[in-house]
C-alpha cells in the first residue's frame, strides 16, 4: 500500500498536477493477484449482548431497636373517702371505726392503763349516762365491767386514755342494744295464720296508737288484719280503737265495758280464722303494773289467746319507771320484744338501754311521732350515737 502511494506521488510530480489532499488520501483498489472463488458469507446476526447487570439485592435493613418504653406508674390510688354514717333522719353521725381492743397493745413503747385516771374518766362517764335516764344499776354494770376489762391492760401511745375508755363503754352499751336482734318482718313471714300478737303497757304510753301505726304497717304489706278492743275496763279505751279501725278501714272486735276481756280476744281470733285474715292485735288493759287484778287479766288473756308474740309498750319518757313496768310484766306474762314510743321527745335515749338490759330483750320498733307512718325499726346505732351525744360534745 505504501508502494502504490510512492509511485502515484511521483507520477504527478512529473505531470505537474496539482497536489491537494483529497487525491493523496485517494485509494485505488488493488487488483487480486489470484482470484478465488468467494464464498458468500452467511450473515451472522450478532445478538448484541445486554450487558447484564447485576441486580443489586438490597442490604437489609439494620432494625434499630425499638426505643425502651418505660412503663407508666400505677395511678396511685385515690384516699378512701371516709364513709359518712347518718341517722334514721339523715343526719351525719360521729363514730370510730376502730374498737377498743385494737387500740390496747403489748409492745414496749405502750403506756399502761393506770386505776386513778381511769376511775376519774369512769366516774365522768357514768355521770353523763345518768343524765341520759340509763337506769343507774344498767350503769353500774357497765362501767364495773369496762373497769374490769380495761384496769392494769396497755394502749398505743397514739391513743389517749379518754378515747379507750369511751370506746370500751360505747362497745359495752352496743352489745345491750344489739341482744337477740329481732327482725319482726321476717319473724312474721314464718307465721301461721292468723298471727296473734298481744300488746301490753300501761296507759298513757302510746299503746293503742301503737297499736294502729303496726296495723296500718301491715295493711300497707297487703295483710288482712283483726283488731280486738280486750281493754274493756275503760270505755275510752274501746272508742279509740274503734276510732282507729274506721280511719284505717280494718275489721274490729269489741264488747261493753267490763265485759271479759278474755273473751273478747278469743271472738276475734275465731272471726280472723273463719275469715282467713292474717293478723289479730290485741289491746289490753293499762291500769298500774302493781294492780293484781290487771296482771290475773293479762293472765287469763294469754291462756285463752295463746298469742304468737307478746310486746311491751313503754314511754321511752319514762325512764326508770319503764323499767319497772317492764320487769313487772316480763315476771307476769313474759315478754317477747318491745316497743318504745316519744322517741322523737326524748333527747337521751336512756329508756331503751335500760329495759333492753334489765330485761334482756330486743327493742323491735320506736315511734317518733302521732301519724302513722311514724313507726319505724329499732337501729342500735343510732340510738348509740344518740346516746353518746353529749360525751363527745
Amino acid at each position: 500500500m505504501f508502494d502504490s502511494l510512492k509511485s502515484k506521488l511521483k507520477n504527478l510530480f512529473k505531470k505537474g498536477e496539482k497536489l491537494d489532499a483529497e487525491s493523496v488520501y485517494k485509494e485505488e483498489p488493488e487488483a487480486p493477484a489470484v482470484q478465488e472463488t468467494a464464498v458468500p458469507e452467511v450473515p451472522v446476526t450478532e445478538t448484541p449482548v445486554q450487558e447484564t447487570v447485576p441486580e443489586q439485592v438490597p442490604e437489609p435493613k439494620r432494625e434499630e431497636p425499638a426505643p425502651e418504653v418505660k412503663p407508666e406508674p400505677a395511678p396511685a390510688p385515690a384516699p378512701k373517702k371516709e364513709e359518712k354514717k347518718e341517722d334514721r333522719k339523715g343526719k351525719p353521725v360521729k363514730g370510730k371505726n376502730k374498737r377498743s381492743d385494737e387500740m390496747l397493745s403489748s409492745s414496749f413503747l405502750s403506756k399502761k392503763i393506770k386505776d386513778d385516771p381511769l376511775d376519774d374518766i369512769l366516774d365522768e362517764l357514768e355521770v353523763t349516762l345518768l343524765e341520759s335516764d340509763v337506769a343507774y344499776p344498767v350503769v353500774q354494770e357497765i362501767i364495773v365491767g369496762v373497769r374490769n376489762n380495761l384496769a392494769g391492760k396497755k394502749y398505743g401511745r397514739e391513743y389517749t386514755l379518754e378515747e379507750i375508755v369511751e370506746l370500751a363503754v360505747k362497745e359495752a352499751v352496743s352489745d345491750v342494744l344489739r341482744i337477740n336482734v329481732f327482725d319482726f318482718d321476717a319473724w312474721l313471714a314464718e307465721q301461721k295464720k292468723p298471727t296473734v300478737i298481744m300488746f301490753i303497757g300501761i296507759n298513757g304510753t302510746g299503746k293503742t296508737t301503737a297499736i294502729a301505726k303496726i296495723a296500718n304497717r301491715l295493711k300497707q304489706e297487703g295483710r288482712s288484719v283483726v283488731l280486738a278492743a280486750c281493754d274493756t275496763f275503760r270505755a275510752g279505751a274501746i272508742e279509740q280503737l274503734s276510732i282507729h279501725a274506721d280511719k284505717l278501714n280494718v275489721k274490729i272486735v269489741k264488747s261493753v265495758q267490763d265485759a271479759d276481756p278474755a273473751s273478747v280476744a278469743y271472738d276475734a281470733i275465731e272471726h280472723a280464722r273463719s275469715k282467713m285474715k292474717d293478723v289479730v292485735l290485741i289491746d289490753t288493759a293499762g291500769r298500774m303494773q302493781t294492780n293484781n287484778n290487771l296482771i290475773a287479766e293479762m293472765k287469763k288473756i294469754v291462756k285463752v289467746a295463746k298469742p304468737d308474740l307478746k310486746i311491751f309498750v313503754g314511754d321511752s319518757l319514762a325512764g326508770n319507771d319503764a323499767v319497772e313496768q317492764a320487769k313487772v310484766f316480763d315476771e307476769a306474762v313474759g315478754i317477747d320484744a318491745i316497743i318504745l314510743t316519744k322517741i322523737d321527745t326524748d333527747a337521751k335515749g336512756g329508756a331503751a338501754l335500760s329495759i333492753a338490759k334489765t330485761i334482756g330483750k330486743p327493742i323491735a320498733f320506736v315511734c317518733d311521732g302521732q301519724e302513722y307512718e311514724d313507726i319505724e325499726k329499732f337501729d342500735a346505732d343510732w340510738m348509740l350515737e344518740r346516746l353518746f351525744d353529749q360525751v363527745a360534745a
